[in-house]
């Protein structure tokens, strides 16, 4: 059986943007099956549409599954974890992710995030499904308040979680022009010696 990274890009994002088409070529290049699939209305963001697009994605989860995402897309993951009933993934990275995040510019923006920032996660769930859990976080992000965030993930999902901070990187996104994020790599690389 062969390992398998579903990458799931967040709010107004797409496959091609940023660092993923470069992670797609370096875990291919080691023989990895990889998905980056557009997620459904990702300028309107519902909840119940990403997970269950997410879930239909992954179809058959196992311990050779890792999830990767970004910013919203790290919610999404969290949230198909936490309905996981004992299914394993092999692990998960969560980048940019958040559960709180700085004030938006609109109402309408406001609006969108309200659910997804408002609605519980069963985090209990979510440390049983997922082998290993690490986030990658930027000192300057302008949406996603580094320090607040690796605190609250870290009473959610446990002190062992794995934070890597990279810096000055911004929101880590293509408009931040980061490209390659070998964070990711690394952290992945080192669940499968685990």
């Amino acid at each position: 059986m062969e390992n398998k990274a579903i990458i799931i890009h967040g709010w107004d994002g797409y496959p091609e943007e940023g660092w993923f088409p470069w992670l797609r070529q370096e875990l291919e290049n080691s023989g990895w099956l990889v998905q980056v699939p557009t997620m459904p209305n990702s300028e309107e963001p519902k909840i119940d549409t990403w997970v269950s697009k997410l879930a239909e994605i992954v179809g058959n989860p196992d311990e050779q599954t890792y999830l990767i995402g970004h910013s919203m897309g790290c919610q999404a993951i969290l949230r198909y974890l936490s309905e996981l009933s004992g299914k394993k993934v092999g692990g998960i990275v969560l980048v940019a992710g958040f559960l709180k995040l700085r004030p938006l510019e609109t109402e309408e923006e406001e609006d969108i995030l309200r659910p997804w920032i408002e609605t519980p996660i069963d985090f209990s769930k979510v440390r049983e499904a997922a082998n290993n859990i690490a986030l990658v976080f930027s000192d300057n992000d302008p949406w996603v308040p580094m320090e607040e965030n690796i605190k609250l993930f870290k009473q959610n999902l446990g002190q062992e979680t794995k934070i890597v901070k990279e810096h000055k990187r911004g929101h880590l996104s293509g408009n931040d022009g980061v490209v390659e994020l070998p964070a990711v790599l690394e952290v992945i690389t080192e669940y499968l010696k685990d």
